[in-house]
């Protein structure tokens, strides 16, 4: 199984998710890859945001060597299961699928996987350290989700 973690830049929200669901795959000896990507290119070829890496170093987990690249419609090709962090990279996502094949492994991260009242991941780009801790208790709680339904081979 492939999975692959999308946001805007690649550089916040989808290394976090990346970063995370990596982490636990390989805690639960799963067999699935895993990748992120961004729907622009601004930040392509950079690391995570810094906050972000520290975030995530704060609570165990290293994502310091993930690099942002951006989504291509060869993704819909290389992937199982597609998932944006909001609505509107959601929507980006889909603008480049085909066929009715690729729009069927378009997911929102909390909204089509879990029951949070929060159907997008918030951006914490242009906030402060609570947004990113923020963030990053979403992002666990999903992945969470996730790995348990992956494992109960019960994902959508």
């Amino acid at each position: 199984m492939k999975i692959l973690m999308v946001c805007l830049g690649n550089i916040c929200r989808s290394p976090i998710a990346d970063g995370l669901l990596r982490k636990k795959v390989l805690e639960h000896g799963l067999d699935v890859d895993v990748d992120s990507a961004g729907t622009i290119a601004l930040h392509q070829g950079k690391a995570p945001d810094s906050r972000m890496i520290e975030t995530a170093r704060k609570n165990g987990t290293d994502i310091s060597m993930l690099r942002a690249r951006q989504f291509t419609s060869q993704d819909f090709e290389d992937f199982d299961y597609i998932f944006a962090m909001d609505f509107s990279n959601k929507k980006n996502i889909l603008s480049l699928a085909i066929n009715d094949s690729d729009r069927l492994k378009v997911h929102t991260l909390l909204g089509d996987l879990t029951d949070q009242e929060e159907a997008s991941v918030p951006d914490p780009y242009y906030g402060y350290q609570k947004d990113f801790d923020h963030v990053y208790e979403l992002v666990d709680k999903a992945t969470d989700v996730l790995i348990e339904k992956i494992k109960l081979n019960i994902l959508k």
